[in-house]
């Protein structure tokens, strides 16, 4: 059975003894984990480190031993930028795109978009997001933690991020996602990342559309059926994953 995996906010290394954070000795006493039991902690700069549990009354210490170099990254980066959905779906797109191997996700707050964040309320979001991310990263192997951002208008997103390969999902597109995907266009051997844009449960306005035309982004038709927001996030990267062999 493998050893019980947990994020540390601390930078860790070899041959350490870690007081473990009040936050993490909570989660281990919770799973009723014991003196002695073999765990592995990361914190999110790459590799993982195995240790051994052990107690001092209410502290919990790991002691750290060897870091090995287990990585569960894509052969390339995705970025995802997606359209604010109402209530708590955004947490659902944030948990699987953690588990696709998503690299970062940038919310959108879309002209259609019925959530709206800012203030301490947007503080609160950003933190649950994170613990979102710290969890997933726990339960699916990955050692590097995806990148989340305070949520941008599509104009200041596509000003400030000029990646290539910038591709946004419009039943109206002008190419299939999968044609474009192994076009020589893509060039995806050369500079193996893309961004992935999806709208809002609205979809993107006209003038959110005549933007990204203005920022050269292609827009890609994905399959003959409208998706939900969450649904066609999910779908494209793991679409993208299987189609480039990432």
């Amino acid at each position: 059975m493998p050893s019980p995996r947990f994020y540390c906010s601390e930078p860790l290394s070899t041959h350490q003894r870690l007081t473990l954070p009040e936050s993490l000795a909570h989660h281990v006493r919770v799973l009723r984990l014991a003196a002695g039991c073999q765990i592995v902690l990361f914190d999110g700069r790459g590799g993982e480190y195995s240790g051994t549990l052990d107690f001092n009354g209410k502290i919990a210490v790991a002691m750290l031993e060897q870091h090995h170099q287990n990585e569960a990254e894509l052969v390339g980066q995705i970025t995802l930028l997606q359209g604010l959905p109402s209530g708590d779906k955004m947490d659902w797109v944030i948990e699987k795109a953690v588990e696709l191997g998503v690299t970062r996700v940038i919310p959108i707050a879309a002209q259609r978009s019925v959530l709206q964040l800012s203030g301490s309320r947007l503080e609160k979001r950003l933190l649950h997001w994170n613990k979102i991310i710290e969890s997933a990263s726990e339960q699916c192997g990955r050692n590097r933690l995806m990148q989340i951002e305070s949520p941008l208008s599509l104009e200041k997103a596509l000003t400030e991020h000029k990646t290539e390969n910038r591709l946004l999902c419009d039943p109206e597109g002008s190419e299939e996602f999968n044609t474009w995907l192994t076009s020589p266009t893509a060039n995806l051997n050369v500079t193996p990342s893309i961004t992935i844009m999806v709208g809002p449960e609205g979809g993107w306005s006209q003038q959110e559309l005549d933007c990204a035309r203005r920022h050269n982004v292609q827009t890609v038709k994905f399959g003959a059926r409208v998706l939900r927001t969450e649904t066609a996030a999910l779908a494209m990267v793991a679409a993208a994953t299987a189609v480039l062999g990432w």
